[in-house]
């Protein structure tokens, strides 16, 4: 990428509605812990950059054991607060380096693709602020003291991470007082007066939140693993076809 870009893992949450005794980004998928993986998306798509890791206070020194068994890229560790908001600012104030462009991504999507990443980071490179989204599927109401109503969902989009930002436009941002309809980055930073570019996201980049999405995870992993075997025999055979 033309300009350096940081690279924030927010997992400062407790992940209760998974269920188990662990927070869920500690959580085993395929046998390496989902934070594991989210580092190592990000370490191999942007090599080099500075990785910053927001955990629960009370599990840095758990994750410094933990993660010494798995051989996880270098990362910085520091503690979350009371909100996301508190948390992306507390990661804010651990970078090390003078980045131009930030990125902030969930802890527990694993599943985004290097080239969705390069596409997200290159429009922010371009308009200062953009952020993956996709279209939803389902059907919506809206309830109010009445009953409900339908909303038209083609207005509507999922909203998922990594969101990316100019340097100057997340830090200043996030000087600001925390308010409760800061719901993610790019309301903290809209609020500060910037507009936000949408970008197609994509919908395996999943949100690991309840044990259902650990059962599909696993079979994503299954599939993926079963296509870099198809396109290991298929290089394979080409080799030995030219030889």
């Amino acid at each position: 990428m033309a300009q350096r870009t940081a690279v924030i893992i927010v997992a400062g949450g407790s992940g209760t509605r998974c269920g188990g005794c662990l927070p869920k980004q500690f959580r085993l998928l395929g046998n390496r812990p989902v934070l594991a993986r989210t580092i190592d998306l990000f370490a191999t798509t942007l090599r080099g950059t500075e990785i910053v890791v927001v955990l629960p206070a009370r599990y840095i020194d758990f994750w410094k054991d933990f993660s010494a068994r798995f051989e996880v890229p270098a990362h910085t560790t520091v503690a979350g607060g009371e909100e996301r908001f508190h948390s992306v600012k507390n990661g804010l104030a651990a970078l090390r380096t003078n980045p131009e462009l930030i990125a902030v991504h969930d802890a527990v999507r694993p599943f985004a693709t290097p080239e969705m990443i390069r596409h997200v980071i290159a429009e922010a490179e371009s308009t200062g602020a953009a952020i993956p989204a996709i279209a939803p599927v389902d059907s919506f109401r809206e309830t109010d003291g009445e009953g409900s109503h339908i909303i038209d969902r083609s207005r509507l989009r999922i909203v998922q991470t990594p969101q990316v930002f100019r340097a100057d436009w997340l830090t200043e941002a996030y000087r600001a007082e925390f308010d409760p309809r800061f719901t993610d980055d790019a309301s903290v930073v809209e609020a500060a007066g910037h507009s936000v570019r949408l970008v197609e996201g994509e919908r395996t980049n999943l949100k690991l939140t309840t044990s259902e999405d650990f059962d599909l995870a696993e079979a994503l992993l299954a599939m993926q693993a079963d296509q870099e075997a198809t396109d290991s025999d298929k290089a394979h055979l080409q080799q030995a076809n030219a030889e």
